[in-house]
C-alpha cells in the first residue's frame, strides 16, 4: 500500500438486487467487473490479507491472499446494505455469512443448505439496489457516498430534530420498559444463593 498513488481514486459501483452491474456508469459483466476492480484496487493497495486460519481438519494454516476486487465488492455491498436492510435482517445476514463461507471453504457447494442460503439471500437482496461511491487510498476503502431508491434512512428522523413521527420524550418510556427485566434481575439476584 505504501507504493500506491499519493492521490486517491474514486469509484462508484451500481448494484441491482445485490448484484454489481456497473462501475462509474459503465455496465459490465461479472468477469469484466471483477477484473477491472482487481486492476484499480491493486493499483491502490487494496485487498492484501495475511491471516492464520482454521483448515477443515482443525489445524492452523497461514494464508496470504490478494483479492482487490473481492475486497471492494465486499465493502461496497456492506455500505449499501446499511441503508437498505433493516437491523434484524442485517444482523441475521451477518451470522449466515460465516456459515456460508464455511460451506464454500469446506467444499460443500452442492448441498441443500447452500441452496437454501442462496434463496434467503435472493429474498433479502430484493431492495439492495443503488450506488456506492468509494475512495481508494493506500490500502484503505472509505465510504464517500451511498444512494438507493429503497433507502430506510431518513435524515429528518435520524437527526432527532422536530419530526411528527418521532418525539424524543417517547424514548423515556421505551428505555424504562426495555431495561425492566435487567433491573428486576439485578434486584432479585441480591437474594440468590451464591452461583458457583
Amino acid at each position: 500500500p505504501e507504493q500506491a498513488p499519493d492521490t486517491p481514486t474514486y469509484i462508484t459501483l451500481h448494484f441491482e438486487k445485490g448484484i454489481p452491474t456497473a462501475v462509474d456508469g459503465k455496465e459490465m459483466g461479472a468477469v469484466e467487473l471483477v477484473e477491472y476492480l482487481n486492476k484499480v484496487g491493486g493499483e491502490n493497495g487494496i485487498g492484501l490479507l495475511d491471516i492464520v486460519e482454521n483448515r477443515l481438519v482443525g489445524m492452523k494454516s497461514r494464508g496470504v491472499y490478494e483479492t482487490p476486487g473481492g475486497a471492494i465488492l465486499y465493502k461496497a455491498i456492506n455500505v449499501l446494505e446499511t441503508i437498505t436492510l433493516d437491523k434484524e435482517s442485517a444482523h441475521f445476514k451477518a451470522q449466515l455469512a460465516q456459515k456460508y463461507a464455511d460451506i464454500v471453504y469446506n467444499g460443500q457447494w452442492f448441498t441443500p443448505l447452500r441452496e437454501a442460503l442462496d434463496a434467503f439471500a435472493d429474498s433479502l437482496e430484493k431492495t439492495v439496489t443503488g450506488d456506492v461511491k468509494l475512495k481508494l487510498y493506500k490500502g484503505n476503502m472509505i465510504n464517500a457516498g451511498v444512494t438507493s431508491p429503497y433507502t430506510l434512512y431518513d435524515e429528518q428522523t435520524a437527526s432527532f430534530g422536530v419530526d411528527k413521527d418521532y418525539d424524543q420524550s417517547d424514548a423515556t418510556g421505551f428505555i424504562n420498559l426495555f431495561g425492566l427485566s435487567i433491573k428486576e434481575r439485578a434486584k432479585l439476584s441480591k437474594n440468590w444463593p451464591e452461583i458457583k
